[in-house]
C-alpha cells in the first residue's frame, strides 16, 4: 500500500504504507485512517515531533560499553545499509515547512 501526501505548496510525496504510518504516528495522526489532513496550525508541533524523534534515533545509535568489537562492526554494517528516520522523514518535513510558509494544508490518502 502507498500513501500519497499532497499540498498546493509542494510536489507530492509518496511513501510505502508502513513508513508513512510510522511518520503519521510520530506527528500525532491516526496511522490506521486511510486519509487525513494536517492543518497549518498543526505543522509546528508536527515538525517538532519529527525533529525530536530524529534526535532520539541519533542518540540511540551509539555503541554500548559492553558491546564487543565484532558486535559493533556488525551493528555498524547493518546501520550503514538501513535508511535512517532522518532520511525517511526529510521529504515530508520539507513539504510541511513549505506548506506552513504558504499557509496551506497537507492531505494524504492511500
Amino acid at each position: 500500500m502507498l500513501y500519497k501526501f499532497k499540498s498546493k505548496a509542494s510536489g507530492d510525496v509518496i511513501m510505502l504504507g508502513h513508513h508513512a504510518q510510522a511518520l503519521l504516528k510520530l506527528i500525532g495522526k491516526d496511522p490506521s485512517s486511510p486519509k487525513g489532513i494536517l492543518l497549518p496550525e498543526q505543522m509546528p508541533a508536527a515538525l517538532d515531533a519529527l525533529r525530536r524523534a530524529i534526535e532520539a534515533e541519533k542518540g540511540g545509535s551509539e555503541v554500548d560499553a559492553g558491546t564487543t568489537s565484532a558486535e559493533a562492526a556488525a551493528d555498524a554494517e547493518r546501520d550503514q545499509d538501513a535508511v535512517s528516520l532522518r532520511q525517511r522523514a526529510w521529504p515530508l518535513m520539507q513539504m510541511i515547512e513549505r506548506s506552513q510558509a504558504e499557509n496551506r494544508e497537507i492531505t494524504w490518502g492511500v
